[in-house]
């Protein structure tokens, strides 16, 4: 069935799972603020967040199922669409798990935490939703708002209100770049609409118009410190390593992945009759983001500060995707974020389950010799490390994820070798840090007067074990995930050319 988004029934119909998203997320606050704050109640809350996922999980696997599209308009409902909204909802679901059992120990108390997470997971559906730069606009603004407080949420912590208030002020900066480049891409073809922008540049032979130009390079901007791009990500590491430990899983898997769907979907379907103009910018982008976010991990000594370092990495990773602006990279795209959400949920997972009653065992070294006193923990985050890193046996997902993006580079009608050596070889650097974390494990013996941490919380428990389980058995049968993310391609325009 083809919905008319101009009949407000059917618009309501395609915004279906987006608005029981926010409608449960409001019934939630109403329940939180009506109690008074307790850990038993911020627990309630946390339980009816993650089945309310769940149930937005079944009823996207609905519309999967029926098949209904849209016409024109400003709403997707493309196997992009859902395939990016499932993704959100895993890390959001891992991460009120994680915070269950996090903020207990904290003595976060409020129930609202989670629910702030449901309305940035809402903004993220917007924004893999959106088809016009208005509707980008917004899904980024609800994403980031709830964001900038949840970074903010242990108010004991100066380090976590520093990363709050960096946070803030360079995202409310960046967003001043985006909103500008939205207004000049509308100045140059009169629109908004994606689809629009595209035929508009196309037809009206608008390539080489200044406007249309430095429009695309300040939404490039703004798109780059959404993701933490070099030289847009000296945000990233202060923020992650401030924030609570799940929130800064939350930032690392979810928010950088909504952000470059967003990001893909706006260049791949507007802008494909430019591609010659900002295919160098984002070559560039991508090429530095990898060697940057590498070389300076090698140097961290905390590990939330190296995952930080990491995951920008990781963004110049996924940025490949977006400069080889094919199906298929498209599609790689999607097997990436699946893969590198898993592994990044389980390392923070682990972190989560070796703190104590604060923001503690953040030092590498605080690892060595775990694999004598917590050999689970130990095997688990060696999974992770290796997934990250893209090793082919037990991250075998990880593998798969890279080995795929590397092959969409070759096999695109201009290949792209010279970005898929420095992926290969900033990928071997990584093994530099995240080999090192497995070697302090399981290779240095523990101090003596080392403190052993407390059992972890079963929701953590559950989330680590969960991680590894599936990483393992996805990278041994990887084809439900290839034949999912192969038909989870976005809106591509069959005018222009490819870069």
């Amino acid at each position: 069935m083809t919905l008319d988004l101009a009949v407000p029934a059917q618009l309501m119909t395609a915004l279906g799972p987006d608005l029981l998203l926010m409608g449960g997320a409001m019934l939630l606050l109403l329940w939180s603020a009506w109690r008074p704050e307790s850990e038993a109640h911020q627990r309630q809350i946390g339980i009816a967040s993650i089945i309310l996922c769940v149930s937005v999980a079944v009823a996207i696997g609905y519309y999967m199922a029926k098949g209904d599209s849209v016409g024109t308009g400003v709403i997707a409902m493309d196997n992009f669409r859902w395939s990016a909204d499932l993704v959100f909802l895993l890390a959001t679901v891992g991460t009120i798990a994680l915070s269950m059992d996090y903020n207990g120990r904290q003595g976060i108390t409020p129930g609202e935490s989670h629910v702030l997470l449901l309305f940035a997971t809402s903004g993220m559906m917007t924004l893999a939703a959106a088809r016009d730069l208005m509707i980008v606009f917004l899904g980024i603004e609800i994403m980031s708002v709830a964001v900038y407080v949840l970074a903010g949420l242990n108010r004991r912590s100066e380090r976590s209100a520093e990363g709050a208030i960096k946070y803030f002020l360079l995202g409310a900066f960046s967003t001043a770049f985006l909103l500008y480049g939205i207004a000049l891409v509308y100045g140059a073809t009169g629109t908004t609409n994606l689809a629009t922008i595209g035929l508009r540049v196309h037809d009206l032979g608008l390539t080489s118009n200044p406007l249309l130009i430095v429009g695309i390079a300040l939404l490039l901007v703004g798109f780059g410190f959404k993701v933490a791009a070099v030289p847009f990500h000296m945000w990233a590491p202060d923020v992650y390593e401030g924030a609570p430990t799940p929130i800064t899983a939350y930032m690392a898997a979810a928010v950088k992945a909504a952000a470059f769907a967003g990001f893909l979907r706006v260049w791949l379907e507007a802008f494909p009759a430019v591609a010659d103009r900002w295919h160098g910018p984002v070559w560039w982008l991508a090429a530095i983001t990898m060697i940057v976010g590498n070389l300076v991990a090698l140097s961290q000594k905390n590990i939330k500060r190296m995952l930080a370092y990491s995951s920008i990495a990781h963004a110049g990773y996924i940025m490949v995707a977006v400069a080889i602006g094919t199906p298929a990279a498209a599609s790689a795209f999607m097997f990436y974020l699946f893969a590198y959400t898993l592994a990044t949920l389980g390392a923070f997972g682990v972190i989560v389950a070796q703190g104590e009653t604060a923001e503690s065992h953040l030092d590498i070294s605080d690892y060595s010799g775990l694999w004598s006193v917590q050999p689970r923990l130990a095997v688990a985050m060696a999974v992770f490390m290796l997934a990250l890193l893209g090793f082919p046996i037990f991250g075998g997902i990880g593998f798969l994820a890279k080995y795929w993006i590397i092959q969409s580079a070759l096999q695109a009608p201009n290949p792209q070798t010279k970005l898929a050596i420095i992926l290969v070889v900033t990928s071997v650097v990584s093994a530099g840090y995240y080999l090192y974390v497995v070697m302090v494990m399981f290779m240095r013996p523990r101090n003596a007067d080392a403190p052993v941490s407390p059992r972890a919380g079963g929701w953590t428990r559950f989330v680590v074990a969960a991680a590894a389980v599936l990483i393992i058995v996805l990278g041994v049968l990887p084809n439900t995930v290839l034949r999912w993310t192969l038909a989870s391609l976005p809106s591509i325009a069959t005018y222009g050319r490819a870069p």
